[in-house]
């Protein structure tokens, strides 16, 4: 399929994720078409598509999937929906990209990828850090040669402070499934053909320690073992209070790339209170080229029919390292992993 004109997206989702995304449809991308936005709340996805001018506003997922002028889907919806959203898009013969995480059980995710498979439309997941100038270079050394072999390698989230969130609403495991699960999908790319043979979580709540005895967590350190020799590092926070800290590092037999800073700019001031520099605050604002080149691959997927970025196998390879936490931090013991 080669497609010349502009393409046509439909978002479903209109929160704060989609509602940035529907934004980078319509306002950044050239050569793509925000024709529909549907979101089963009252006037969400009215309110959003008259900013936009998106023709079309929807609460009815069918609805949006029948519109036949549309050619792919963005999927921004609460994680526990992701899935089924993603089977019923690409039976109606829709291209699909979905946010992170796309399944939270492997069998799901297997689902996933066998619906794009039998519809045979293109499925992209959200794993925008590969994205990131920074860490698409460092892959780029990788993939050269330049630091060798990888040994240690890093990847870490610390989402700004100050915490406000209930954490009574927040789904049990968050912390992997959705926080750490682009560390994980990291540190596989940036190991390439390299396989997680086992993994060791640990997790609290030292943040909101007064609901650690309900099952949150919002801190926590993996390890995960390759069956190159090698050994990953993966740790997130949910409370940075100096800004929103997204770091990776691979350090290898004749090198070491790192990427990523919480500062905005290499821009430093110098006054009577010392020295300092501004950070990142938003992960919309740190990787709004990260999120808007993803979206752009999946346009340019749409048209040829190839996916060059994260795809359904790679998001249920990162899963599978989520899940393996979860048995790891529930049963206090490393868990090994069958490939």
């Amino acid at each position: 399929m080669s497609i010349n004109r502009p393409v046509n997206i439909g978002l479903i989702g209109a929160g704060r994720i989609g509602s940035f995304h529907a934004q980078s449809v319509a306002r950044r991308l050239v050569d793509a078409n925000l024709v529909a936005i549907a979101d089963p709340a009252p006037g969400a996805a009215e309110k959003l598509a008259a900013e936009l001018g998106a023709p079309n506003a929807y609460t009815s997922l069918s609805e949006l999937l029948a519109n036949r002028d549309i050619e792919g889907v963005v999927i921004a919806t609460p994680a526990r929906f992701h899935t089924n959203i993603v089977v019923e898009a690409a039976e109606a013969g829709k291209a699909v990209f979905c946010e992170k995480p796309m399944a939270l059980t492997l069998e799901d995710a297997d689902r996933a990828i066998a619906a794009a498979r039998a519809g045979k439309v293109p499925l992209q997941v959200g794993f925008n850090r590969r994205w990131d100038q920074a860490f698409a270079e460092g892959r780029a050394a990788i993939d050269d040669g330049k630091i060798g072999s990888p040994q240690l390698i890093r990847s870490l989230t610390r989402d700004p402070g100050p915490f406000d969130a209930d954490p009574a609403k927040i789904p049990q495991w968050t912390i992997f499934y959705e926080t750490l699960i682009h560390d994980f999908d990291t540190l596989l790319w940036l190991n390439p053909g390299a396989k997680p043979v086992e993994v060791t979580a640990v997790a609290d709540a030292l943040v909101r320690p007064d609901f650690a005895d309900k099952g949150f967590h919002d801190t926590a350190v993996v390890t995960v073992r390759f069956d190159n020799g090698s050994i990953a590092v993966a740790e997130a926070n949910f409370c940075a209070m100096y800004g929103y800290d997204i770091r990776g590092e691979v350090f290898g037999s004749g090198g070491m790339v790192t990427m990523g800073d919480v500062r905005r700019s290499s821009m430093t001031l110098f006054d009577k209170n010392g020295v300092s520099n501004d950070t990142w605050r938003r992960d919309t604002d740190h990787f709004v080229h990260g999120y808007t080149a993803q979206l752009a691959a999946f346009v340019e997927a749409i048209r040829t029919g190839e996916v060059t970025g994260p795809t359904g196998e790679d998001a249920r390879n990162a899963l599978a390292i989520a899940l393996a936490c979860v048995g790891s931090v529930s049963e206090r013991k490393t868990v090994k992993l069958i490939n």
